[in-house]
C-alpha cells in the first residue's frame, strides 16, 4: 500500500527536490552570462570586483549580484585554475550562501565550489572564514584558490600553528581568511583574555563556511576548547589509588558499556573505605561523607580508567605519554586531555609520568563558537543522517545536491559472521581476490587494534603489499590516501584517516606530480618527467576502471550511520564505477552491545556453519534501527550538554562584552563610581536592616567594614548615638566621604594614570573571579544531577544556582575593585603593562601531521613580529612546514629550507 506522502512525492518531489530545483532560475541566468563575461580581458574581469563593490555601497545587497558574481567566478575559475564548476556546484554555492548545509558527495568538488559564495559575500569588507579540520587543508586550499581570489583583486590569509599575534592579525583583516576550527576557537579565547583591545586579532565573526561540517559541528561538539594552567603536583595520591583497584573482583563494581559508566557495589565500596582508612585517606566514618568528595571522585576515575578504557583503542601509550585516540577518526590527539582528573588516572595505570592536573581559565564549545556567526554554512559528504540537530542546534537546513555523474558503485546487502575470526577470513579471502584482478581496495577499521590485526593476519598468509594507515602512521596519511586508487593497491585506513583528499582511480596526479617533481628545476628534462608520470596515470585509470573501479570493504558497522556512509562516499566519485560491502560479526560492539542476544542461537538453530555468512536485507534493516538508536541517544546527549553550556555560555558573552567595553572606554570614573556606591548600599542595607530599631543597628560592624572596604576611618558609631539620625543619612553621609577620598586620589594622580589603574585592576580581577566561577560551575554540574531523585529538574536547579553564583560573582567584582582602589598609592612613573596568567596552556592537536601544537606552556602576550632576513636564517626564528619559505624562494618551507633528509 502507497501511502499518500508517497504519492505526493512521486508528483511534486521531495522537500529537498523542490529546494534543488529552486536555483535553476539563477543557475540559467548564471549561464545566460557566460560568454559575455567569457569576452573580457583579464584586467576587466579583476575590475568586476569594484564595480560589484560599488553597487553593494550604492544600496544592492548580495542576493541582487549574486548571478554576475558567480558568473565571474566561474570564468576566472577556468583561466586562473583551469577548471569551470558545474550547474550542480553553482547549486551548492547558492546553498552555502544561503546559509544553509550543502550535502555533496565525494569528489563533486566541494572546495571549488566554497569559492562561489567565499567570493560573493567577501565583497561586503566584513571578512569570510572558511574552516578546515586541520592546518594542511587550510593551507593547502588557501594557496590553491588563494590565486583564484587574488586574480579577482581580494586577499587571503590563512591562520595555521606556530603564527604571532601580528601575522594572525594580517591573516584575519584579509577579506578571506582560511583556518582550522580550533585556531579560530582559541583565538577568540585568547583575545577575551588580552588587556588591551589593539592586542586582539580577530575582528568579528561575519560568515562562515565550515568544510566537513560534520566532523566539526556533530563529532568534536562535546569536546570544549580549553585553555587553562597547572595546579599543584598530586602524583602521589593518583598512584595510591590506582593501586586499590586490582584487589578488587567482579563483585565490587558494575560496568554499563552502553552509557560508559562504572560505580561501586556496596561491597566493594566497604573494601575501599578499609583500604582507604589503612592509607590514611578516609576523613570521617563513610566514603561518602561530604568531606571525602574528592577522593570518591579519584576512584571512580581510576575505575573507569582500568575498566572501561582501552589500551590501543581509546588511547596509545607514546613517549612516556597517554594520547587519546579520537573515537570517530582513530587519530592520535596530542595535546588534548581528558579533563577533571580522569588523563591523571589513565597515566597512574600505564605507569607513565603523572602530568599536573590544569585549571580552565577560558573554554567555549565548538556549537557555542560557531553560533556567533551573523551567517553560518556546511559542506560536507554526509550530513543528512543529523538533519534533526543541525536544525534545532544551529539553525541549519541540510539539502542534498546531486552528483554532476549519476552514482555507479554498487553498495552490497551486509555479511554477517557468527565470529571475528570468521569474518576477517572472509575479509582476507575478499582482498586476495579483488588484489589479483588489479581492484584497488580500500579497507575501513573502527580502531588501531583492529587496522593492525588485519594487517598482521594479511602478513600471517603471505599477502605483504599493502599500506596500514591509523593514527601510527598518519604523517603520510594525505599522500597514501591520494594513491589508494591505484589498480591493485590495498590500503587498510581507521575511521576515514585522510578525509579531504580525493581517492582518485590511477591516483592523485597532483600529489604524484608535487611528490616525483620536487626539487627538480623547470626545463625539458621536468617536463618530459611531468608528461611521463600523466601518461601513466591515465593507464592506471584504465586499467582500474576494468578492474571495477575503488572496492570499500568495512570490517563493522560504526555507531553512526554517517560515518559509514563516509566509507562507502570514497567509492564511485564523479561517475566512476565502485563497489561497498560490509563485513560483520555477532561480537562486534554494536552487534554485542545493541544487538539480539538470541541472535548466536537463533542462527545456529537454522543451521549456519562455520565459515558461513547470512546475507539479507533485513539484516541490514535491523543494524540501521540499531544505528538510528544510537544516533539518538548521542544527539540527545549532546542536546542536553548544550542547554547546560549555554547558560555559562550566556554568562560569558556578559563578561566578554564587559571586558571590550572596558577595554575601549577612555573614562571609567562613573562605572567605577557606580561600583563605589553600590558596596556603600550594600553595606548600609546589611548592618541598618529595614525597619530596624536604632539600638538594632550593628554600627560596630559598619565601621569595620567601611574601614575593610573603603579604607576609611570614619566615627560611624557617633553618627548612629545622633538623635533622629536616619539610614539614608549615613548612607548619605559614607557615599560623601568615600567619592572625596576617590576625587582626591585622582586629583593628586591625574585622569590618565587614574584611569589606566582602574582599567587594569577592573581586568584582573574580573578575569580573576571569572576562572573561579568557571570551576564552581564545573562543580555544580558534576553534582546537580543528583537533583532528579528528589523530583527536581536538574536543569531548572542549575539555571538557579548558576545564577546565584553569577551575582555573587558581580558583587564581589563590586567589593574587590573598590577596596583596591580605595588603597591604591601610585608614584609619577611609566606605567608598567598589567602582566597576562604566567602560564598557560591551550590543548590542541593537528590530525594531519599527528604534532604536539601546544604542549609547551605558551604566555599568550602580544609578540613582537620577528624581522627575518631572507639571507640569514639565523634570523628566521621557528618557521611553519607550510608557511612560505623566508628565503624568499616562493616555496613552502617543507619543500625549501625546512626539506626534511635521512
Amino acid at each position: 500500500m502507497v501511502s499518500f506522502g508517497g504519492i505526493a512525492r512521486k508528483f511534486f518531489g521531495s522537500a529537498n527536490d523542490r529546494r534543488v530545483r529552486s536555483y535553476r532560475s539563477r543557475v540559467a541566468a548564471i549561464a545566460a552570462l557566460e560568454e559575455s563575461i567569457k569576452a573580457l580581458s583579464d584586467e576587466q574581469l579583476a575590475a568586476k570586483t569594484q564595480e560589484f563593490k560599488q553597487q553593494l555601497a550604492e544600496g544592492k545587497t548580495l542576493d541582487d549580484i549574486l548571478a554576475p558574481a558567480f558568473a565571474v567566478v566561474r570564468e576566472a575559475s577556468r583561466r586562473v585554475l583551469g577548471m569551470r564548476p558545474f550547474d550542480v556546484q553553482l547549486t551548492g554555492g547558492m546553498i552555502l550562501h544561503d546559509g544553509d548545509i550543502a550535502e555533496m558527495k565525494t569528489g563533486e568538488g566541494k572546495t571549488l565550489v566554497a569559492t562561489l559564495p567565499v567570493y560573493l559575500n567577501a565583497l561586503s569588507g566584513k571578512g569570510v572564514h572558511v574552516v578546515t579540520v586541520n592546518d594542511y587543508l587550510a593551507s593547502r586550499d588557501a594557496g590553491i584558490m588563494g590565486r583564484l581570489y587574488g586574480f579577482l583583486g581580494l586577499t587571503t590569509g590563512v591562520i595555521v600553528h606556530g603564527l604571532d599575534d601580528e601575522q594572525r592579525r594580517a591573516a584575519y583583516a584579509c577579506d578571506i581568511t582560511y583556518a582550522t576550527n580550533n585556531e579560530l576557537g582559541f583565538d577568540y579565547l585568547r583575545d577575551n583574555m588580552k588587556y588591551d583591545r589593539g592586542q586582539m586579532v580577530q575582528r568579528g565573526h561575519n560568515f562562515a563556511i565550515v568544510d566537513e561540517v560534520d566532523s566539526i559541528l556533530i563529532d568534536e561538539a562535546r569536546t570544549p576548547l580549553i585553555i587553562s594552567g597547572p595546579l599543584d603536583d598530586r602524583s602521589d595520591l593518583y598512584n595510591t589509588i590506582d593501586a586499590f583497584i586490582p584487589a578488587l573482583t567482579a563483585d565490587d563494581y558494575e560496568i554499563d558499556e552502553k552509557q560508559r559508566s562504572a560505580i561501586f557495589s556496596e561491597v566493594g565500596t566497604e573494601k575501599l573505605e578499609n583500604l582507604l582508612r589503612q592509607a590514611g585517606l578516609l576523613k570521617g566514618e563513610s566514603l561518602y561523607d561530604v568531606e571525602n568528595v574528592a577522593i570518591v571522585h579519584h576512584i571512580n576515575n581510576a575505575l573507569k580508567a582500568h575498566k572501561l578504557f582501552q589500551r590501543d583503542k581509546d588511547y596509545i601509550v607514546r613517549n612516556d605519554e597517554i594520547v587519546i585516540i579520537d573515537e570517530f577518526t582513530g587519530r592520535m590527539m596530542p595535546g588534548r586531555r581528558y579533563s577533571e582528573g580522569q588523563h591523571q588516572a589513565l597515566e597512574a595505570k600505564e605507569k607513565v609520568t603523572i602530568q599536573p592536573e590544569n585549571q580552565t581559565l577560558a573554554s567555549i564549545t565548538f556549537q557555542n563558537y560557531f553560533r556567533m556567526y551573523a551567517k553560518l554554512a556546511g559542506m560536507t559528504g554526509t550530513a543528512a543522517t543529523e538533519a534533526e540537530e543541525f536544525s534545532n542546534i544551529y539553525g541549519l537546513e541540510v539539502v542534498e545536491v546531486p552528483t554532476n555523474l549519476p552514482i555507479q558503485r554498487i553498495d552490497e546487502d551486509d555479511e554477517v559472521y557468527r565470529t571475528f575470526e570468521e569474518k576477517f577470513k572472509a575479509i582476507i579471502v575478499e582482498i586476495r581476490e579483488a588484489h589479483q584482478r588489479n581492484q584497488p581496495v580500500l579497507v575501513g577499521t573502527t580502531s588501531i587494534e583492529k587496522s593492525e590485526l588485519l594487517a598482521a593476519m594479511l602478513k600471517k598468509e603471505g599477502f605483504t603489499q599493502f599500506n596500514v594507515l591509523n593514527a601510527r602512521y598518519h604523517e603520510q596519511e594525505a599522500y597514501i590516501v591520494s594513491q589508494a586508487g591505484v589498480p591493485g593497491a590495498v590500503t587498510i585506513a581507521t575511521n576515514m584517516a585522510g578525509r579531504g583528499t580525493d581517492i582518485q582511480l590511477g591516483g592523485n596526479i597532483d600529489m604524484r606530480l608535487e611528490r616525483d617533481l620536487e626539487g627538480m628545476e623547470p626545463g625539458p628534462e621536468r617536463d618530459a618527467k611531468e608528461a611521463a608520470i600523466r601518461a601513466e596515470v591515465k593507464q592506471l585509470k584504465e586499467k582500474a576502471l576494468a578492474a571495477g573501479g575503488l572496492y570499500v570493504i568495512a570490517t563493522e558497522r560504526h555507531e553512526s550511520r554517517r560515518i559509514d556512509n563516509q566509507l562507502r562516499g570514497r567509492s564511485g566519485r564523479q561517475g566512476d564505477p565502485g563497489r561497498s560491502k560490509f563485513y560483520l560479526s555477532l561480537q562486534d560492539d554494536l552487534m554485542r552491545i545493541f544487538g539480539s542476544d538470541r541472535m548466536d542461537g537463533m542462527l545456529q538453530k537454522l543451521g549456519l556453519k562455520e565459515g558461513e555468512a547470512i546475507v539479507h536485507p533485513w539484516i541490514n534493516k535491523a543494524l540501521e534501527r540499531a544505528q538510528k538508536k544510537v544516533e539518538a541517544r548521542n544527539f540527545d546527549t549532546r542536546k542536553n550538554l548544550l542547554k547546560y553550556d549555554d547558560v555559562t555560555n550566556d554568562q560569558r558573552k556578559v563578561i566578554f562584552e564587559q571586558r571590550i567595553e572596558l577595554m575601549d572606554a577612555t573614562d571609567l570614573t562613573e562605572t567605577v563610581a557606580d561600583m563605589r556606591h553600590e558596596v556603600v548600599d550594600m553595606l548600609v542595607t546589611k548592618h541598618i536592616p529595614e525597619r530596624a530599631y536604632a539600638e538594632q543597628w550593628d554600627a560596630k560592624g559598619l565601621k569595620e567594614e567601611v574601614q575593610r572596604l573603603l579604607n576609611l576611618d570614619l566615627p560611624v558609631e557617633d553618627w548612629v548615638q545622633e538623635e533622629g539620625i536616619a539610614e539614608d543619612d549615613i548612607r548619605e553621609r559614607l557615599m560623601t566621604a568615600a567619592d572625596a577620598a576617590a576625587h582626591d586620589r585622582a586629583e593628586r594622580f591625574g585622569p590618565e594614570i587614574m584611569t589606566y589603574v582602574e582599567r587594569s585592576i577592573l581586568l584582573q580581577t574580573l578575569d580573576h573571579l571569572w576562572r573561579e566561577h568557571i570551576v564552581n560551575l564545573d562543580h555544580l554540574r558534576s553534582v546537580v544531577g543528583f537533583r532528579g531523585y528528589a523530583q527536581r529538574d536538574p536543569l531548572q536547579e542549575y539555571k538557579a544556582e548558576a545564577f546565584e553564583l553569577f551575582q555573587a560573582l558581580l558583587a564581589n567584582l563590586r567589593e574587590v575593585v573598590t577596596a583596591q582602589l580605595m588603597r591604591v598609592e601610585l608614584v609619577r612613573e611609566a606605567p608598567q603593562a598589567p602582566e597576562p596568567p604566567p602560564v598557560m596552556q591551550a590543548h590542541h592537536f593537528d590530525p594531519t601531521t599527528g604534532e604536539d601544537e601546544f604542549a609547551q606552556p605558551a604566555i599568550f602576550a602580544a609578540d613582537e613580529a620577528i624581522d627575518r632576513d631572507p639571507s640569514n636564517p639565523a634570523t628566521w626564528g621557528k618557521v611553519g612546514r607550510n608557511e612560505l619559505c623566508p628565503c624568499g624562494s616562493g616555496k613552502k618551507f617543507k619543500h625549501c629550507h625546512g626539506v626534511l633528509t635521512a
